[in-house]
């Protein structure tokens, strides 16, 4: 631990990213009760759905009771149409699905719920989404595959021109899963517009932590009215248009209460504002962190994320000797170096939270025997190559162990702020 015993931790907890509040969720929340609409249908769910929908830029969304539940009726959508007649939870049995390799196991886990084998796509370092390069040699590594799965990273638009080439060019389907990407833009040559329109299928989240909340929930979003309907369906149990309780095929309990829509419903009215909000805690950090040997997380010029986490990377030469278990971690202090686990330590000493970056589905003990494919070729057979330059081959595995989530929580004031680039500023003394 760093010397902070001059700083005073803070009365209240700066989170990294909690729920932003602000009197309509109430009123919408209130109307759902007094009219005894608090099941999985109602005005704030019909309302929600359109409201979205028309902020994205597409033209229908079916509201579900979380992104993961979206997730998996994007899979179970493109099984079908990829595998005509399969079983229920085995639409992908024998195929591989390409997935984004740095992201939550929400992104991956749908493919093995349908029966599939994820084979994960290494990063690349100037948006750290996936790598149409690596991309690129998955499908000559394995050419029959015909589903993508892309996650945007902490609402930063992945390279969106390069992989949807790509993906015409092998006839492939697209999976958007924009969950933390809502309101991120991308103004490309091929396809331009908001985060969650790129997709074949599309998943975002309304989780607490993300830039619109409902407290839980997700949805799909689609252009294609037949798709929604299918998910409507279902995420109610599949019930038919009968007097009775009619089932003919496997149906999931996905769809979202009529309270958390009312949340989310409010609190998309202010997304614009909580998009300004994330940005200027990014522009803080950054103009407060400009001659450390760090950087925050990129993006290209032709895109404008959402800026819902601001992500730190320490530069490899002013690393300090760190080392993780899978549940521990140990590293030894250095003067003038530092490293993710120790800024982490000093950032909760002052009663404030971050948190590492995603590790690596290939890293991950549920993942490790699945295929992984970098830039260069098979992962698997290259855990310890380098290329040229002298960088890892593993490019997510390098950003894994140099790289943490700041406090980006939209409520932090600046005054808060400064006493956390204080304190990081002091791990490299």
């Amino acid at each position: 631990m760093v010397k902070m015993n001059d700083i005073k931790p803070f009365e209240k907890k700066v989170w990294l990213a909690s729920p932003t509040m602000h009197g309509e969720e109430l009123e919408f929340v209130k109307e759902a009760i007094e009219t005894n609409w608090v099941s999985t249908v109602g005005a704030n769910i019909n309302e929600l759905e359109k409201l979205v929908a028309d902020y994205i830029g597409v033209r229908y969304g079916a509201a579900l009771s979380s992104g993961t539940a979206a997730l998996h009726l994007c899979m179970k959508l493109a099984g079908e149409r990829l595998n005509p007649g399969a079983k229920p939870g085995q639409t992908l049995r024998g195929m591989k699905v390409f997935c984004s390799d740095m992201t939550f196991d929400a992104s991956a886990n749908p493919v093995m719920y349908e029966d599939g084998e994820p084979v994960f796509i290494d990063t690349e370092r100037d948006t750290w989404n996936m790598d149409p390069v690596a991309l690129e040699k998955a499908f000559e590594l394995y050419p029959d595959t015909r589903l993508v799965v892309l996650a945007h990273l902490y609402g930063v638009p992945s390279r969106m021109d390069e992989i949807a080439k790509i993906c015409r060019r092998h006839d492939a389907i697209l999976i958007e899963d924009a969950a933390e990407a809502v309101g991120a833009v991308y103004n490309g040559d091929i396809v331009s517009g908001k985060c969650g329109t790129f997709g074949d299928y599309i998943a975002i989240s309304f989780n607490g932590n993300k830039i619109i909340t409902g407290s839980t929930g997700g949805m799909f979003l689609s252009n294609d009215l037949s798709d929604t309907d299918k998910v409507r369906k279902w995420s109610t149990q599949s019930r038919e248009d009968a007097p009775w309780y009619q089932h003919e095929e496997l149906g999931y309990n996905y769809r979202m209460s009529n309270i958390d829509a009312g949340i989310a419903r409010g609190n998309m009215l202010h997304i614009s504002e909580h998009i300004a909000q994330k940005k200027a805690i990014y522009e803080r950090y950054k103009e407060g962190l400009k001659d450390l040997p760090v950087s925050l997380n990129p993006f290209e010029e032709k895109a404008e994320p959402n800026y819902w986490l601001t992500c730190l990377l320490v530069d490899k030469d002013a690393m300090c000797r760190q080392v993780r278990g899978e549940k521990e971690y140990l590293y030894t202090p250095e003067p003038g170096k530092t490293c993710p686990q120790e800024i982490l330590e000093n950032i909760f000493a002052i009663n404030a939270e971050g948190r590492p970056i995603w590790k690596p589905m290939h890293m991950q003990p549920l993942y490790r025997m699945k295929p992984f494919v970098t830039a260069k070729g098979y992962g698997r057979a290259l855990t310890n190559a380098y290329i040229d330059e002298g960088e890892t081959e593993d490019v997510g595995a390098d950003i894994f162990s140099r790289g943490l989530c700041l406090p980006s929580d939209n409520k932090m004031t600046p005054d808060q702020q400064d006493v956390i680039i204080e304190v990081i500023r002091r791990c490299f003394d």
